[in-house]
């Protein structure tokens, strides 16, 4: 047994997938398998069950999974460690990000990331808030961007605030009301809409501005990703509740109007600083220069339920 095996474990674990694993660990598919059949062999108990759609862990492979992440982590501090006495930064970011992310430029941040730390690696995951959160509360993620409803914060994980803004309606050029410049939710009663499924965080934005208002919709589309809510609009299915700056960068022809009682999305960087990484440290540093950071920074709050956020 050695340490590669156990960091092949992991990524197969992670991703559900001894070629996406392959991938991330920069082998062949059949190298990856051949090491994790070795050590099957010596442990003499399957980790994997392996089928034509999926791979998921045995009993045995569950417990087997704690201590290799534990072994796996320990052998990344201790490299951390060792380049940190010489001024380096070394290691894998592991950042998870919003789809809409629009307070600052991913990749622009991350390539400055790169150009101060090249010896650091940057593992990019897209996902919900509240699934992010999780990740960083359970130690799977360095750093996630964020976005809630106003009245949210992060829960259980450190974080500052990156900025706000407000939603606006996406429509088709075509619709009655592209000629206004700013309508309220009531201009919106009869509108048939577009949103993230319902129970997800992206949908409850939307939900607790018309339920504050009194004003009941009719929510017939439902869509995992922006692109495909603002490909509905666009078609004139639907109207759409989002960021300005998604709508901009959409290539679809939907435009935005200013929403005056719309919603106010609040957007966060969030990490655990109980034991931050080096990498991730860097990370926030550079954050800061890009942004020109100098907003209130909150500590974790002892909940460790989820946040009720924006997609």
């Amino acid at each position: 047994m050695d340490l590669q095996q156990l960091k092949y474990v992991v990524e197969v674990a992670s991703a559900s997938s001894f070629t996406r694993a392959a991938e991330r660990c920069f082998v062949t598919q059949s190298a990856l398998s051949h090491q994790i059949a070795a050590l099957e062999r010596e442990l003499g108990q399957r980790l994997f069950v392996r089928s034509s759609r999926s791979v998921r862990t045995t009993e045995a492979g569950d417990a087997f999974l704690i201590h290799a992440k534990m072994a796996v982590m320990a052998a990344d501090d201790a490299r951390e460690a060792a380049a940190a006495a010489s001024g380096r930064v070394v290691g894998r970011l592991r950042l998870g990000v919003i789809p809409t992310a629009s307070a600052v430029s991913v990749p622009r941040v991350i390539s400055r990331f790169r150009e101060a730390h090249p010896d650091a690696r940057v593992e990019l995951s897209v996902g919900n808030s509240d699934t992010l959160a999780d990740a960083v509360r359970r130690g799977d993620l360095d750093v996630a961007l964020l976005g809630l409803r106003e009245e949210a914060v992060p829960r259980g994980v450190s974080s500052r605030e990156l900025g706000r803004e407000r939603l606006v309606v996406a429509m088709p050029p075509t619709h009655r009301l592209s000629g206004r410049t700013r309508v309220r939710l009531a201009d919106l009663t009869d509108e048939v809409f577009a949103d993230f499924p319902a129970g997800t965080s992206g949908r409850a934005q939307g939900d607790a501005a018309f339920a504050a208002s009194g004003i009941s919709r009719d929510v017939a589309f439902e869509a995992d990703s922006s692109e495909m809510l603002l490909g509905l609009v666009s078609e004139g299915l639907a109207v759409a509740l989002l960021a300005p700056g998604v709508i901009a960068a959409s290539a679809t022809d939907a435009i935005a109007v200013d929403l005056a009682d719309g919603p106010v999305r609040v957007q966060y960087v969030a990490w655990d600083d109980r034991a931050p990484r080096s990498v991730a440290t860097a990370f926030l540093r550079v954050l800061d220069s890009v942004t020109g950071f100098g907003g209130d920074e909150t500590g974790p709050e002892e909940s460790s339920g989820p946040v009720s956020s924006e997609r």
